[in-house]
């Protein structure tokens, strides 16, 4: 388990100056949903920006940790 603060932390320090929001989806603090909004995913396909989200949680979901996530990303609001 991971708490959606922590998962939040993680990628703010990836995205500075990123828009990040981490919600718990199930209340076992293992299943989460990702929003983040960063001019960094310009000119990348939805696949390698979900991929760039993966990065820094990738200790997280290796370990098990995290089981799984929904990710959204955007350039804009």
């Amino acid at each position: 388990m991971i708490h959606p603060e922590e998962v939040k932390s993680l990628l703010i320090r990836h995205f500075p100056g990123a828009e990040v929001s981490v919600a718990d989806q199930t209340g076992t603090m293992d299943h989460f949903d990702i929003h983040v909004i960063s001019k960094v995913f310009e000119g990348k396909t939805l696949i390698e920006q979900h991929r760039m989200v993966q990065v820094p949680l990738e200790a997280a979901l290796t370990d098990g940790r995290i089981h799984a996530v929904q990710i959204k990303t955007r350039t804009s609001l």
